[in-house]
Order: C-alpha cells, then structure tokens, then sequence
C-alpha cells in the first residue's frame, strides 16, 4: 500500500487559462543533440512544438523528493496543455550542471529500516579547493561506498535491488555528478514523456553563447555581471573593470575578446547566473511555462530587468506540486493522538512535550495554571502600587516576577521529563513521526531523496504521484 499523500501548497497556482499560447517552433538542433535520447527528445525532433521547463542542481541519488515533484508537475502540466490546445507541448528538465554548489549536491538523507533520517555523504570539497561545477565534479571511487551505504540502511523489500540498480547504473566512478543525476532522472521519468536537457555540454553552450555575451552588458544591484566564467578558482561572478571584467575571487583579468574566443572555443567555461538563466532558458526554448519551487518563485521577479534588457518574453512561473508521503505507520500516530502533519512543523520535541504534558494528573495541570495566573495577577497590581511609591522598584517588581514565573516552569519541565522517561512508547513513536514527516528539522521534500520512499513502495509510489500532480494540475 502506499503513502497518503498530503498536498501543502506552496503558492496559488495560476488558471491554465491566464497561459498565454504562441505559435510553436522547432527546438535548435544543438538543444536536441544534448538531450538525452527517449520519447520526449524524440517529439522535441519531430517539428515544431510547445515546451513546459523545470530544472535543478544536481544532487546525490536525485537529491530531495522535490526534484521528481518537480519534474511531474512539468510531464502533468504539459499534457493539459497539449490536450486543450491542440499541439505538441513537451516537458523540458533543465539539468543544472554549471552549478557549483558541492555541499548541497555531496549528500542525500533517507530513512533506515528503523526509520531514523540517515545523511549518506559522498565527500567533503575543501574550503580552498576550486569552485568547480557540477558537470566537472566526478562521483569518484567513493559512490561505490555511498551506494553501500545505501544498500545497508535501507528496508529489505521487493523493490530494492530494481532500486540499487537503477542509481548503480547513473551513479558510477567515471560520471560527473551532473551526467549521473541526469541519467537517473532520466531513467526513472524519460518513459513519460520528460525529455532531460544537459545544458552545460558543449552544443547547446555554443547555443547559448550569443546571449551570455549580451549578458556581459548587464550589470546586476550587487555590482556584478550575470555571467560567470570557469578561472583558476572554478566558477566564478565577473565585474566590470572599464574594458576589462575581473573575476570576484581570483582577481583574473579578462577583455572582451578574452571572453568572446572562450564562447568559440570553449563555451562550457561561460555560463550564467540564477537570474540570468531563466531568461537564456525562455530565449532558446519556446516556453510557455515554467514549474518553479518557492525559492524560484521568490527571485524570478527580479529577473525582469534582464528579460527586457535583453528582449525575451518570460515565460509564466507556475508553483510545482508540493506534499508529503504519510505512511501508514505514521498515519496511526496521527489517528491516535488527533495530530495533523503540519503539527510536526515546530521545533523539535514540540508535540512529544505537549502531548506528555497532557497526562498530567488534572489537579497538579490545574493548580499550575492557576498559579501562573495568580502569580501574573498578583504582580500585575504589586507593579502598579509600586510604581506610584517609588517609580524606580518596578524594574526590581518585574524580575521577581520573571524569576517566579521561571520557578513554576521549571516545576512543570521537571514533571514532564518525569513523564517522557515513563512514556518511552509514547515519545518513541512521535519521534519515529517527525522523523518521517520533518527529518532532520526540515520538510520532508527538501530532504529525504526520493530513493528512500521508492525502496519501500516501489513503481506504484511513482504511479500514486504522478495520477495526484495531475489531479492537481487539473483543478487549476
């Protein structure tokens, strides 16, 4: 059986109807030729069409639940549009590989057979060490220990070898951790319809070479460029110096010419910013919409100066699918004790002390209570008497109040780890909860990879989502 699967929004989706249609057109040749080969490149070759883009930094064993959220918003949101407008819409998957972020992309979280969250850790990158993006990073001899480490953690089920295979075959020593992300995703989403774009290879940089030099002219608020140039520290922002641009960490020095004949000879070495990207993506592909998360969400606005600046229509932002999988281990938790997800939220050991205070003897929650009343009553009108006295006490009035207050708190904190040291079962189950919903603090999209579910619940997880992203998609 699989996981509930609870929709929390992450912002008013837009009615399908406010896209605007535009005349589809053919895909250039060199954005086909570095797309990986199913279903979707084949339509992206057939003629002319219509694109729905999303995209992502790559990550360790796909990264978070939110990368294939994602990737089937974009695969439901396309056949709606195909279906009611009548032409070729086909998803898009911009594989973010000039990304250069190696502590987001050198882990991923699951959940072990105990059900506790597990970081499986690719390697550190040195503070020093150059800043080199993704497509440039090798998994390396350590994936093979990473996948280990995955094939020891995870539930023996059905599913788990089909599982390790699949990321096996992506994830191996040779790969860049752009390719194999790319592979993976491929893998996993190419047999329905998503055609999964590697925009750093060689083709479709020259591709989009034209733009990222028009890019230079640009200056953003921070006083840089949106466009970054591989130098001697790795990937790096360039300021505009009078003719020359200066890269912001290593200080090298680069003309215009410099810049121009590594868009001709070397054009995986330019690539742009997160502001600028989105409007390179709009100007190469005929995009009538954009699936966006809400960090996305958040900084495409103040992409609009580039868009005008360079002359390209921006694509509608749409808010990808956002949920989480309740399983039913911790659904009878909720059932049991009356929680929602959503209760998990707060900080840790919110709902366990809460819901241990709640077994206090009656009288003992009651006289503490009304205590902490009193004791603000009383002080309440000590402050006031005081203050007509002697103005200066109410300072001393206030702190023997706090620190009265304080004692009460203390009692009661006392009371109740007295009660979660006799509630092992209790406390032990709303810690297995949050670690499923929250792990690791944080909500479970943004951090257990999708590989952790998928051991446990195999193909018909895939199915479950991909029939409510579209359910979704509908009802807007």
């Amino acid at each position: 059986m699989t996981p509930r699967l609870v929709a929390t929004p992450i912002a008013p989706a837009p009615a399908v109807a406010t896209l605007q249609r535009m005349p589809p057109r053919p895909v250039a040749q060199p954005l086909v030729a570095t797309t990986l080969p199913g279903p979707g490149r084949d339509r992206l070759a057939a003629g002319d069409v219509l694109v729905v883009t999303t995209g992502q930094q790559p990550g360790l064993f796909t990264g978070p639940l939110y990368t294939v959220y994602k990737a089937l918003s974009a695969i439901a949101l396309a056949a709606r549009l195909e279906r009611e407008w009548g032409v070729p819409v086909v998803p898009v998957f911009w594989v973010a590989g000039d990304d250069h972020d190696f502590q987001e992309a050198n882990h991923a979280t699951i959940l072990n057979a105990a059900g506790t969250p597990v970081r499986i850790v690719l390697r550190e990158r040195a503070a020093e060490s150059p800043a080199w993006p993704m497509s440039r990073e090798r998994c390396g001899p350590e994936i093979l220990e990473a996948l280990a480490r995955l094939r020891a953690e995870t539930p023996d089920s059905e599913f788990k070898e089909d599982i390790q295979s699949w990321l096996a075959t992506a994830y191996h020593p040779d790969a860049s951790l752009a390719d194999a992300f790319a592979d993976a995703v491929h893998a996993l989403l190419g047999p329905l319809g998503l055609a999964v774009a590697r925009p750093y290879a060689s083709p479709a940089k020259r591709e989009m070479a034209p733009w990222l030099l028009r890019g230079l002219d640009l200056t953003l608020a921070d006083g840089l460029s949106p466009v970054l140039v591989e130098a001697s520290l790795g990937r790096d922002r360039l300021r505009r110096d009078g003719d020359h641009f200066l890269t912001r960490r290593s200080g090298e020095r680069f003309t215009r010419a410099d810049l121009e004949k590594l868009a001709t000879e070397s054009p995986e070495r330019l690539s742009p910013n997160v502001l600028l990207r989105p409007v390179v993506e709009a100007a190469l592909w005929p995009t009538v919409a954009y699936v966006a998360g809400p960090g996305e969400l958040a900084y495409l606005p103040d992409a609009a100066p580039l868009y005008r600046a360079l002359e390209v229509k921006p694509q509608m932002p749409v808010p990808r699918w956002s949920g989480l999988l309740v399983e039913s281990r911790v659904q009878r938790v909720l059932e049991k004790h009356g929680l929602r997800p959503e209760d998990f939220a707060g900080p840790p050991g919110a709902v366990e002390a809460r819901l241990v205070r709640d077994q206090l003897p009656a009288e003992v929650a009651e006289t503490l209570e009304g205590l902490q009343r009193d004791l603000r009553t009383s002080y309440g009108r000590l402050s006031g008497g005081v203050a007509r006295v002697d103005p200066t006490l109410e300072r001393t009035v206030e702190s023997a109040r706090n620190a009265a207050l304080s004692g009460m708190r203390g009692i009661e904190k006392k009371l109740v780890a007295s009660l979660k040291r006799n509630s092992d079962s209790l406390v032990g189950q709303l810690t297995r909860a949050r670690a499923a919903l929250y792990p690791e603090g944080a909500p479970q999209e943004r951090t257990l990879t999708y590989a952790s579910m998928a051991v446990r619940y195999g193909p018909p997880l895939l199915a479950a989502l991909m029939d409510e992203v579209a359910r979704a998609t509908t009802a807007s």
